[in-house]
């Protein structure tokens, strides 16, 4: 949980600072060498949900790159969950 709040911190702050996208992310690896997009992604969840963060910027940056490295855990560009779902489709010739 230590290393998530630190994560979390290191995006807040981070986007305060006018950061987004890869900048941001090489802001938090940079302050948080050990944090993995799984890390980023549940740490964003966490300012997402923070009542005491309400600057709208600030929440979209996260939000984004939320959804930037969840969609990037895929090995081949596409989502797990897609590649499970296409893994049982019959190809259409």
């Amino acid at each position: 949980m230590k290393e998530k709040k630190r994560v979390y911190e290191a995006l807040v702050d981070g986007a305060m600072e006018g950061l987004t996208d890869q900048a941001l992310c090489d802001f938090v690896k940079a302050r948080c060498p050990n944090a993995t997009s799984k890390k980023i992604v549940r740490a964003s969840l966490l300012a997402l949900i923070d009542p005491h963060l309400r600057d709208r910027n600030i929440l979209d940056v996260i939000y984004a790159l939320a959804i930037k490295h969840r969609l990037d855990d895929g090995e081949d560009g596409r989502a797990p969950s897609e590649q499970a779902a296409n893994q049982n489709m019959p190809q259409l010739s």
